[in-house]
């Protein structure tokens, strides 16, 4: 069951696998980056929520970043990354799909320090976004996803991660489905059932 609680993570993980809480899980061997990482975040202002088992920090009512941890790296993850200017070219893309670069990517804990700055900078940058209602533009060849979906991808760095990686006609296939459920509530429960198959890389209709 993914944690609710903001201090479960930096101690015993986000929930999600069986390696919660035992020296396995990938926030114990990224533990001294994660840690850099929150303080960054605290530091530029930023609330610090529970998001799908993952620390978010939001600003002006927006979701401004996210962390995740991996076996192979850990990530800082941005919202609306659309808008970052990116002038240290630190920024990767979650998948080949994806449309903008939207992470920083570390795989050396020692890495977070030395680009304190950088980061700092970016979140001021996203908070600034936030704070005058700047929205990124959005993609007129997906057709809008509704807003379960979005709330979804940005608080599940893997789902996110998954998704982007997926062919454009697959995206658009569980778009389609969740458009045509006309409650909140029934959008929700699809987008679960949907999470395996996601991150599968197969399309809505897809076995």
């Amino acid at each position: 069951m993914m944690i609710t609680e903001i201090e479960d993570y930096f101690t015993k993980g986000c929930g999600r696998c069986t390696r919660f809480a035992t020296p396995e899980c990938s926030t114990k061997q990224w533990a001294e980056g994660l840690n850099t990482l929150r303080a960054l975040c605290l530091e530029a202002g930023l609330e610090e929520v529970v998001k799908w088992g993952h620390p978010c920090y939001m600003h002006a009512g927006r979701n401004i970043a996210i962390i995740g941890a991996f076996r192979g790296d850990f990530r800082l993850s941005f919202f609306d990354a659309a808008l970052l200017k990116d002038p240290d070219g630190v920024l990767e893309k979650q998948g080949p799909n994806t449309q903008y670069a939207d992470m920083i990517r570390f795989t050396d804990n020692d890495r977070v320090a030395a680009l304190a700055i950088t980061i700092s900078g970016y979140l001021a940058e996203a908070m600034g976004y936030a704070r005058d209602g700047i929205r990124p533009p959005k993609n007129t060849d997906m057709p809008d996803l509704p807003d379960e979906l979005i709330e979804a991808l940005d608080c599940d760095t893997e789902l996110a991660e998954a998704f982007h990686a997926l062919t454009p006609g697959r995206q658009k296939s569980y778009v389609i489905n969740l458009n045509g459920a006309k409650k909140p509530e029934t959008r929700i429960a699809r987008i679960t059932k949907f999470r395996d198959k996601i991150i599968a890389g197969k399309g809505a209709m897809e076995r």
